[in-house]
C-alpha cells in the first residue's frame, strides 16, 4: 500500500487504481446462502457494477453535489452503491440500516435526498412511507429481488441494466476526474442520543487523510494479503473508514458477516486476519469463555488457571514486542499449544493477528484477556466529525486502558477544563446546514472539541476519562464519570448491560441487565431455576449474586462512586426497543424516563445520604 498515492485525490479515483491493480483478484466476498459458502467478487466486477449504477444516476438526472441517500445493512451492494454515488461528484446520505421509517424521513427530507438506495424489502417500505412527507423524492432503488409497488421504485438488478444501455458512458469519467479534494463525499447523521440528530459533512480529503495517517503509521503490519470481517454498521464512520475505505485502499479483501448476531459462525469461515469491532463484541466473547469454565473438568480448570497467570506475566512482552526470557517463553508456548490455540481456532481468530476496538471504553480486563491469548486488541478513538480516527495504539507499544497516541498528521491537547481537543486534516467540514452547531463545536482558535474528558501522558497516549454530557453531579457537589464504572462492572461475566444514575441525587445506583445465560448456568449448580427471566431478577439469591459481584468491581473506586443501590432489568436493551444507538452507546436520557420508576425506588424520600 506504501506506493499508492494518497495524497491531493478523492476515493473513486484510488478505488480505480486498485481496480488497475488487482482486475479479477477477489476484492470482497459475501454469504451465499443457497450455496452454503462465501463467494467473491472481483475488482474488475465491482468495477463493471459501479460504472453501471453510476450511469443509471447519471440516467435519472442527479447532479454534482446531490444527494443520494442509502439505507442498507452491510453488503457488496453498500460499497457499489456508495462508489457509484462518489464516482459521479454527487453525496452519499447513509441511513442505518435499523432505523425507523420517521428517522430515514427526517434525514431525507433534511438532507434533500431525492433519491434512496433501500436494502431490503423492509427498508424499501421505510421509504416508500417516509417519502409521502418528502417533497421532491423521485426513486426508490431496492436491492432485493422484490416485487416493486410502483413505477417510484425499480429494483438495484434493472439500474443496472438500465446504466450499462446509457448512451453517455464517459460522463462517470468526466465526473470522477472533476472531483476536488474539498468537495463533500458524505453527509453522516449522527445517532441522536439528544434530539434530532446533526448532519457531520465529511469530504473526500476527511476520509482520505484518516487513511493515509494509518497506511503511514502501520503499513509495515497492513498489506493486500489481509482478510477483514465487515460487520460494524458501513453507515458509522468506524466502519466507513477502518473497515471499507482503508482496507480497500491496502488492497485487502473484505467478507461481509451476515449479521452482528452472526459474527462469531462467519468468523470461523472466514478465519480474517483483522476485525474492526466495537467493545461488545469483545466482551461477549471474553464473557462466554468464562461462563463455560465451570463446565470443564478440574484438571481443565486448572490448566485455564495457569494459562491466565502465564499469559499475564507475558502482558508487557506482548504489548511492547521485547523477546520472552527463556523460562517465560518456553511456558507460554506451552500454555499457547494446550490452551490458547483452542481457543483461537474455535473462534476463527487462528490467523488473526490484530483486532481494534473502537467507538466506546474497552475495558481493561477485556483488553488483555485477548492480549495475553496472543490476539492484539488495538484500542482507538474518534468521532464521526474526525472521519473518525484520531488515535490508535501501535501494535509495537499497546498500553491498554489509553486510546494511544494521536495518528501522524494530528494534533491533540486538553483544555483547561480536562476537555480533549483535537486538529487534523481529518476533521468534518461542519454540520449540514447547521452553523450555529457548527460554530459552537470549534474553538476560536480552529480546535474541534470532542465532548470528552481525557488526559494525556508523557508519551503522548491519550486516557478517556469521560463524556462532558454525561458527568454526573451528586447531590453533594461530586463531579463522577459513569462510563468508567460501567466498564468495570461488566467485567464481571455475570452482568450484561448497566446504566449509572446519580445526577443531583444524594448516592449513586444502577440499572442492571444480568447476563441471563451465565446466571442460570450458576443457578443451575446452585440447583435452583426460574421458569422467566423476571422470575431470576426478583430472586433473592441472584440479587446477592450481583451485589457480591459489584462489591468485587468497585473495590477500588472511593467511597463516593460506590453503588449504594441497584436494580436488576428483565429484558435487554435493544436498538429495536429503544435504548441504544446504532453504534450501541446507551441513550441515558431515553433510559431515565423508561425506568423513571424504578429509580425512584432506588431513592425513597429520607433515605441513606
Amino acid at each position: 500500500m506504501s506506493t499508492l498515492n494518497l495524497k491531493n485525490t478523492s476515493i473513486p479515483v484510488v478505488f480505480q487504481d486498485q481496480v488497475a491493480k488487482y482486475g479479477d483478484r477477489a476484492c470482497v466476498a459475501y454469504r451465499d446462502n443457497k450455496q452454503g459458502k462465501y463467494v467473491d467478487i472481483s475488482w474488475n466486477e465491482m468495477s463493471r457494477m459501479v460504472r453501471q449504477l453510476g450511469c443509471y444516476l447519471l440516467s435519472a438526472g442527479v447532479k454534482k453535489g446531490d444527494r443520494v441517500a442509502l439505507f442498507s445493512q452491510n453488503r457488496p451492494e453498500w460499497w457499489i452503491t456508495d462508489m457509484a454515488i462518489l464516482s459521479i461528484g454527487a453525496v452519499n446520505v447513509p441511513i442505518y440500516a435499523t432505523n425507523s421509517a420517521e428517522e430515514s424521513r427526517y434525514i431525507l427530507s433534511n438532507s434533500g435526498a431525492k433519491i434512496c438506495i433501500a436494502g431490503t424489502k423492509d427498508h424499501m417500505e421505510k421509504i416508500l412511507e417516509a417519502k409521502k412527507k418528502v417533497p421532491g423524492f423521485k426513486t426508490t432503488i431496492v436491492i432485493d429481488d422484490v416485487k416493486v409497488p410502483n413505477k417510484s421504485v425499480i429494483t438495484f438488478a434493472e439500474a443496472l441494466k438500465k446504466g450499462a444501455a446509457y448512451k453517455n458512458q464517459g460522463e462517470i469519467d468526466k465526473r470522477t476526474k472533476a472531483i476536488k479534494p474539498q468537495d463533500l463525499a458524505t453527509i453522516i447523521y449522527t445517532s441522536g442520543t439528544t434530539g434530532d440528530p446533526k448532519g457531520v459533512m465529511l469530504t473526500h480529503d476527511n476520509f482520505i487523510s484518516d487513511a493515509r495517517q494509518i497506511n503511514n503509521d502501520f503499513n509495515k503490519y497492513i498489506n493486500d494479503t489481509h482478510v477483514l470481517l465487515s460487520f460494524l454498521p458501513l453507515s458509522h464512520s468506524l466502519e466507513r473508514t477502518a473497515g471499507y475505505y482503508f482496507p480497500l485502499f491496502a488492497g485487502c479483501k473484505v467478507a461481509f458477516a451476515e449479521d452482528f448476531s452472526k459474527v462469531v459462525d462467519n468468523m470461523k469461515e472466514v478465519r480474517p486476519t483483522f476485525i474492526i469491532s466495537v467493545p461488545r463484541l469483545y466482551e461477549k466473547i471474553h464473557s462466554v469463555i468464562l461462563s463455560r469454565l465451570p463446565e470443564a473438568s478440574k484438571a481443565k480448570q486448572f490448566l485455564f488457571k495457569l494459562a491466565v497467570a502465564t499469559a499475564k506475566e507475558n502482558l508487557p512482552y506482548v504489548c511492547t514486542d521485547k523477546p520472552l526470557p527463556l523460562l517465560l517463553g518456553l511456558r507460554v508456548k506451552l500454555f499457547d499449544k494446550l490452551v490458547f490455540s483452542k481457543f483461537r481456532e474455535g473462534l476463527g481468530m487462528d490467523r488473526m493477528e490484530f483486532a481494534v476496538s473502537g467507538g466506546a471504553p474497552l475495558s481493561v480486563s477485556d483488553a488483555e484477556f485477548f492480549i495475553g491469548m496472543k490476539i492484539k486488541i488495538l484500542e482507538g478513538f474518534g468521532l464521526t466529525e474526525t472521519t473518525p480516527v484520531t488515535n490508535v495504539n501501535p501494535p509495537w507499544h499497546i498500553k491498554p486502558g489509553t486510546v494511544g497516541p494521536a495518528l501522524s498528521e494530528t494534533k491533540v491537547r486538553i483544555s483547561d477544563e480536562g476537555e480533549l481537543q483535537i486538529k487534523g486534516p481529518q476533521v468534518m467540514k461542519g454540520y449540514y446546514k447547521n452553523p450555529k452547531a457548527t460554530k459552537e463545536v470549534f474553538t476560536r482558535d480552529g480546535w474541534f472539541r470532542t465532548g470528552d474528558l481525557a488526559r494525556i501522558d508523557d508519551d503522548g497516549y491519550v486516557t478517556i476519562t469521560g463524556r462532558i454530557k454525561d458527568i454526573i453531579v451528586t447531590a453533594g457537589g461530586k463531579n463522577i464519570s459513569p462510563q468508567n464504572i460501567e466498564s468495570s462492572l461488566k467485567a464481571s461475566k455475570f452482568i450484561e448491560q448497566v446504566a449509572i444514575i446519580g445526577d443531583r441525587r444524594k448516592y449513586l445506583s444502577a440499572l442492571i441487565i444480568p447476563s441471563f445465560e451465565n446466571v442460570q448456568k450458576w443457578a443451575k449448580s446452585k440447583g435452583l431455576t426460574f421458569a422467566t427471566n423476571r422470575d431470576m431478577v426478583n430472586s433473592k439469591e441472584v440479587h446477592d449474586l450481583i451485589q457480591g459481584e459489584i462489591n468485587r468491581e468497585m473495590r477500588s473506586y472511593a467511597r463516593v462512586e460506590q453503588i449504594r443501590k441497584f436494580a436488576l432489568l428483565d429484558a435487554e436493551w435493544t436498538q429495536d426497543t429503544g435504548e441504544i444507538t446504532p453504534s450501541l452507546k446507551v441513550k441515558r436520557k431515553v433510559v431515565e424516563e423508561k425506568y423513571k420508576d424504578v429509580i425512584e425506588n432506588m431513592y425513597p424520600a429520607g433515605g441513606a445520604d
